[in-house]
């Protein structure tokens, strides 16, 4: 028996699948609906998104054109790698308030080194994702061997990375322009091609294939069970040869890594390298909306990279449908605001369904 498999039989206290259907079932139509949420978080971010496809093209058949259903994924290419890490660490049962931050520091260290110090821009991008990967691991170890709680920690590594971005750029813009003579690959995640007479960026074809990369490694290998066991239940993962703190470390130290692939997929969607970029103010708000519509819960151990995308979908429909229906943009806020609420009371339903 591997380890996987010892430590899936510990945290199941020795009861067998079988046992948990039969008691789902001896509660009736409710017992199975919650055991099918229990199995299947994204399946309630799945159907909101659906439904909201079908309202939206209703009220205006222009929602379901390719190209603005092609416009939807670009707007939410950033957010969804923003999501990618901050799922990570949610899954641990942490959250970082940092990852906005993060990118933009990564993404002007980008620019920096190319244009301040003649830094080819290849060389650079290398230079901002370590950056963006040794910001991550420091939030790790602040964690785990620290033990400082990742609220406190991420809290003050935001603002400790925000003012360093502006500090080390002398808040100074690289405008498109000077990156389109000069280093065109800083944009590269801002071409597009076309797909059924839409225009695609590169950026939402990277998104697709991280989503999908996360999904696997989180479903099907035993470091993602682990990351799963540390969020779950932290004493019995340790119990069951989880080095909590290695785990942590790594998981932090990924995320900041991703949130500097989102600092060099921001720089071809706004077109410049900005250390005034909205994204480091907004950008933990809108990864953690998508993360919890999403169906990740926020207590840790449950929730799929799949039903984070899902969740970023949904805010970005929200706001393309209700902005083509002409209505006020305080109505996204306020719905979006509703699915947070409902998100958490599903997954408080489910966790105590599960006890």
């Amino acid at each position: 028996m591997s380890d996987a498999d010892n430590y899936e039989a510990s945290t199941r206290g020795g009861k067998s699948d079988s046992q948990a259907e039969f008691e789902y079932e001896e509660k009736g139509l409710l017992g199975r609906i919650h055991s099918i949420l229990h199995h299947s978080p994204a399946l309630v971010p799945l159907i909101v998104l659906v439904l909201a496809v079908i309202v939206f093209g209703l009220l205006n058949a222009n929602f379901w054109r390719v190209s603005t259903l092609s416009l939807i994924f670009q707007q939410i290419g950033i957010v969804g790698i923003l999501g990618i890490a901050q799922s990570l660490v949610i899954l641990t049962a942490g959250i970082d308030l940092s990852v906005g931050a993060m990118a933009v520091l990564s993404s002007v260290i980008m620019g920096q080194f190319t244009f301040r110090y003649g830094i080819p821009p290849s060389a650079a991008i290398v230079i901002g994702l370590a950056a963006g990967t040794a910001m991550g691991a420091l939030n790790g170890v602040l964690v785990a061997k620290l033990r400082i709680p990742p609220f406190i920690t991420t809290l003050g590594t935001w603002q400790i990375f925000l003012a360093a971005n502006y500090i080390y750029s002398a808040n100074e813009t690289i405008r498109s322009q000077e990156l389109d003579a000069e280093a065109p690959v800083l944009k590269f995640w801002g071409s597009t091609f076309e797909v059924f007479d839409a225009r695609v960026t590169y950026g939402v074809v990277l998104l697709l294939v991280l989503v999908a990369i996360m999904a696997y490694i989180l479903r099907h290998t035993a470091w993602g069970r682990h990351v799963y066991a540390v969020g779950d239940d932290e004493e019995a993962a340790q119990l069951s040869g989880v080095n909590r703190s290695r785990q942590l470390i790594q998981v932090y130290a990924l995320a900041g890594f991703f949130c500097a692939i989102a600092g060099w997929v921001m720089i071809g969607r706004f077109g410049s390298v900005s250390p005034s970029a909205s994204t480091g103010q907004l950008g933990n708000i809108q990864a953690i909306t998508a993360v919890v519509i999403g169906g990740i819960s926020l207590f840790g151990g449950r929730g799929t990279i799949v039903g984070m995308f899902l969740g970023a979908l949904i805010v970005g429909a929200f706001e393309m449908g209700l902005r083509l229906a002409g209505a006020d943009a305080q109505w996204t806020y306020l719905l979006i605001g509703v699915l947070i609420i409902a998100a958490v009371a599903v997954d408080q339903w489910i966790r105590k369904a599960s006890a």
